[in-house]
């Protein structure tokens, strides 16, 4: 009986120390998983802070570039208004520009006209040229002649002198009236000139600042396309590493729920092992206690013998079951 509550005793013992040896190594596994958990709930933290200012970065920059887009739109319809400006300042160029040309051709051919006109008149006779050009000195001349021919007496010489003179003022007179019939119209086309001149000038002059206005809106288009391109290009920067820091999420999410799973297991199979000791103490507990009990049982049944072996040596009356103690072991 010695010998089996030993073996009980050390049946409890290895078990105890088995239990004991199974909750330190569970224990030290609870605390690596709570390490690694603690340091992955941090890093996804900061990641989703990441994340977070990632997603305001990007719309901010959404709005630049809507704001920019709307500057671009509007610099576009100013550029289409003065381009048709230039094109309706073209359209009368052009429509002016041939009458021009036309004038300063017209204008050149009198002019050379003029010279030659001028030429003839001047030809003959030393006179000055005022009294070349003089109509009224001329004429007045050519009436003299004409009448010294018809009332004076004149030899054939003189006759014939005053003949030539006279077919030489009217042909003289007739130039210089020609002349000055070409002068007016020259002036008339010098002053048309002139005015379509100014005009092309004018239209010239609208034509250069409505160019420099178109400049100015290309270059300021170019730089706020170039702006909305370094906007977009920093927007997919940002976008990537918003992307990158979901996708990081993701793999932190994936190693906790292994970890929580590795827990489940551990701590079912800590569980596990918990029953399996509580069965095993409690299968060894059952026979001590039966021991127990019988060897209080045997020390009550020696007594209660004792006693009535005391009576019967003394001459006193057993009860029966008293007789049962006395005999029932000789009996066995």
């Amino acid at each position: 009986m010695v010998q089996e509550q030993n073996s009980g005793n050390s049946a409890t013992a290895t078990s105890a120390a088995a239990s004991a040896s199974t909750t330190k190594k569970d224990n030290r596994s609870e605390n690596t998983i709570d390490s690694n958990q603690k340091t992955l709930l941090e890093f996804k933290k900061s990641l989703i802070e990441e994340q977070k200012i990632g997603e305001s970065q990007i719309e901010k920059i959404n709005e630049k570039i809507e704001q920019t887009k709307k500057i671009i739109d509007e610099e576009r319809v100013k550029l289409e208004a003065e381009r048709l400006k230039l094109k309706q300042i073209n359209e009368l160029k052009d429509a002016d520009y041939a009458k021009f040309t036309e004038l300063k051709t017209n204008l050149i051919e009198e002019r050379k006209r003029m010279k030659t006109l001028d030429s003839k008149a001047s030809s003959g006779g030393s006179r000055s040229r005022r009294d070349r050009f003089n109509i009224t000195n001329l004429t007045k001349a050519l009436e003299q002649i004409e009448k010294d021919i018809q009332t004076k007496k004149l030899s054939k010489d003189e006759e014939r002198r005053l003949v030539l003179k006279s077919k030489e003022i009217a042909t003289r007179l007739h130039a210089l009236k020609v002349i000055h019939k070409k002068e007016d119209t020259y002036k008339s086309l010098a002053t048309k000139f002139e005015d379509i001149k100014g005009k092309m000038n004018q239209i010239f002059d609208q034509k250069a600042d409505v160019g420099k206005v178109i400049g100015k809106i290309k270059a300021n288009l170019d730089e706020l396309l170039n702006k909305r391109e370094e906007l977009y290009e920093e927007r997919r920067g940002v976008i990537h590493k918003v992307r990158e820091a979901g996708a990081k999420i993701e793999m932190v999410d994936t190693q906790l729920n292994a970890i929580e799973f590795k827990r489940n297991r551990l701590q079912h199979s800590s569980d596990r092992q918990r029953r399996y000791s509580s069965e095993r103490k409690s299968k060894h507990e059952i026979p001590q206690d039966k021991m127990r009990k019988n060897k209080e049982n045997q020390e009550l049944w020696n007594s209660l013998k004792e006693v009535a072996l005391k009576k019967m040596s003394s001459g006193e009356k057993l009860t029966f079951d008293e007789m049962k103690l006395i005999y029932a072991e000789e009996s066995d």
